[in-house]
């Protein structure tokens, strides 16, 4: 899988099961994998993991990266035993000097790593700098990181500056892409937040990132279950019109004209297309006046009158059904396409 170099930006999530269950790790990477996600990133705390690390490697349908602090030993064993790259934050694994056995160890196994930086774990020298703000100092320490990998013969990177606020988060990102274009960016908003405040934190400064050509791969990190992460990400990228997987919901927002529970058909719509594969747009309307007209790009939609909906595909009436078929006569249309 490639990354950078015009490559489509790669969807990642991290898993959240114990890390020394095999069984349940495989699980969660299978849910995630149905969900469209690409990348998955397994912790490895203690190096009594190591063993289940390498057995989810080896039955993985994913790629797994090995997310390690504090231990430039289990680094090194994760590179042996089938990590297909390495998450380190040199200034947590004890130093440059601390990561060369681990630079090593990734360069026999031919596998790149990622320098993970983050406003909450920056090298305290710098982090104690009164001449640079937060964003310039994560900028400089993933550039320098980088500098250090590159001396010593390895350039098969990925960075990325995290921090939980938009705004810095953003102005690291671009600091970057200007300082170091030849690497590839991991993008996301660190403790973003629950499910609600996560989303719009991470869709707002992702989405702007994106929109200005940054992010090679991404990670929406929620507290949640990981496959939202996955489902957030292709939300967005389809929404930027940057990379499409699976439908697309156009639905309006209730008002008095509305004469059908339309918030209950929307989700029961979202719901049933969560199986669906296609990358196919469905209007869910409230009434004529936000009707065909309005959702004509959708392949398929319901405008809703009283008590019923009338199916248009293309802008185009189709037939007049009651409120109780709605749904089904939808699902059944979008399985003729």
């Amino acid at each position: 899988m490639s990354l950078g170099g015009g490559a489509p930006c790669v969807v990642q999530s991290m898993l959240c099961v114990a890390p020394d269950d095999v069984e349940a790790n495989l699980a969660q990477i299978a849910r995630l994998a149905e969900a469209g996600c690409e990348v998955v990133r397994m912790a490895i705390p203690r190096k009594e993991c190591l063993e289940a690390f390498e057995a989810v490697c080896a039955q993985s349908p994913l790629p797994v990266v090995a997310d390690i602090h504090f231990s430039a030993e289990i680094a090194i064993q994760a590179a042996q035993r089938g990590a297909s790259k390495l998450r380190i934050n040199p200034g947590n694994i004890g130093g440059l000097e601390a990561t060369d056995p681990v630079i090593d160890a990734a360069g026999q196994a031919g596998i790149p790593i990622r320098i993970g930086v983050n406003a909450g774990s920056l090298d305290d020298a710098l982090a104690a700098r009164d001449d640079l703000t937060l964003p310039e100092k994560l900028a400089e320490s993933a550039a320098g990181y980088v500098s250090y990998f590159e001396e010593r013969g390895f350039d098969d990177v990925v960075v990325s500056a995290k921090a939980s606020d938009v705004q810095t988060t953003v102005d690291a990102y671009r600091l970057l892409a200007k300082r170091i274009p030849q690497v590839p960016l991991h993008i996301g908003v660190t403790e973003a937040g629950t499910l609600f405040q996560g989303l719009v934190k991470s869709a707002s400064g992702l989405g702007i990132l994106l929109e200005e050509g940054i992010g090679d791969t991404m990670r929406i990190s929620l507290t949640d279950d990981p496959v939202q992460e996955v489902r957030a990400c292709w939300t967005l990228l389809a929404a930027l019109d940057l990379r499409r997987r699976g439908p697309e919901i156009v639905s309006c927002p209730t008002c008095g004209r509305c004469q059908v529970d339309l918030i209950g058909l929307a989700k029961q719509v979202e719901e049933r297309l969560q199986a669906v594969p296609k990358p196919v747009k469905v209007a869910v309307m409230g009434c004529v006046v936000n009707g065909p007209g309005e959702a004509r790009g959708a392949d398929i939609g319901v405008a809703c009158g009283q008590g019923s909906g009338v199916l248009f595909a293309q802008g185009k009436t189709l037939r007049k059904v009651s409120e109780a078929e709605i749904v089904d006569a939808l699902m059944d249309e979008i399985a003729r396409l």
